[in-house]
């Protein structure tokens, strides 16, 4: 990467957080340590953040409210870390608005490899090329601009996306009108450091569909396919 990424960790166990960072520092990340909501948001304050590491099980305020109130403000990448192998709570972090997910004991080297996915993912770089590298794109009156990474509604407001919504809706939009497996999904938008769970790429297709879809409930523009997947119906025109 071009610069050191400013890497926030919001860990109360104090052997896990110093280990994490004594790791990502040893790799070319700066990184900043809160035990709390409160030490987040003063940190959030102060200084510009590339991502955060958020541990669900937090003192006070937890994870998932945490990641719910940030996604409220702001579109930075965060990694949910959960010490429960419990399916609900991967479910429950994707659906606030995280990026990714881990669950705990985890290996820094995979923590880093993660965390380098997810910021390529939110620089608009990625290992291969798309099949259409026009930087603007249109479909139904919507606007993608690649370069900025924003999209416009037909009325011409900006809509955000977090990077996750993002890279699924340039995924489509660069495969319209065909059928994609979730495993396609899931290689195209996480690649190989991707865990095996199909929910996340529904979870994520239900999170974009509230913000694009004119009736999430009767989607038209992202339509599930019977033990296939999901396809993109409209045509996807370069501007």
């Amino acid at each position: 990467m071009s610069k050191q990424p400013h890497i926030l960790v919001v860990e109360d166990d104090r052997e896990i957080s110093a280990l994490v960072a004594r790791y990502l520092r040893t790799n070319e990340c700066r990184v900043s340590l809160a035990a709390n909501g409160r030490e987040l948001d003063r940190l959030l304050d102060g200084a510009k953040v590339d991502l955060i590491v958020l541990d669900l099980m937090l003192p006070g305020e937890d994870g998932l409210s945490l990641c719910k109130r940030l996604r409220a403000r702001s579109p930075v990448p965060i990694i949910m870390l959960t010490a429960k192998s419990d399916e609900v709570d991967r479910i429950l972090g994707l659906e606030m608005g995280a990026d990714d997910y881990m669950p705990k004991p985890f290996n820094p080297r995979e923590l880093l490899a993660r965390i380098r996915a997810v910021l390529r993912r939110a620089a608009g770089t990625t290992a291969e090329p798309t099949a259409n590298g026009a930087r603007m794109l249109t479909f139904v009156g919507w606007q993608i601009d690649r370069l900025l990474r924003e999209v416009r509604n037909p009325a011409g407001a900006r809509v955000a996306l977090t990077d996750a919504e993002f890279g699924l809706l340039q995924a489509f939009c660069d495969r319209p009108q065909r059928v994609l497996s979730r495993d396609q999904l899931l290689e195209l938008t996480q690649g190989r450091t991707a865990a095996a769970f199909e929910r996340s790429v529904d979870i994520l297709v239900s999170r974009l569909r509230r913000k694009i879809e004119p009736d999430p409930q009767d989607p038209s523009i992202i339509k599930t396919v019977r033990s296939g997947g999901y396809l993109f119906t409209p045509a996807v025109e370069t501007a």
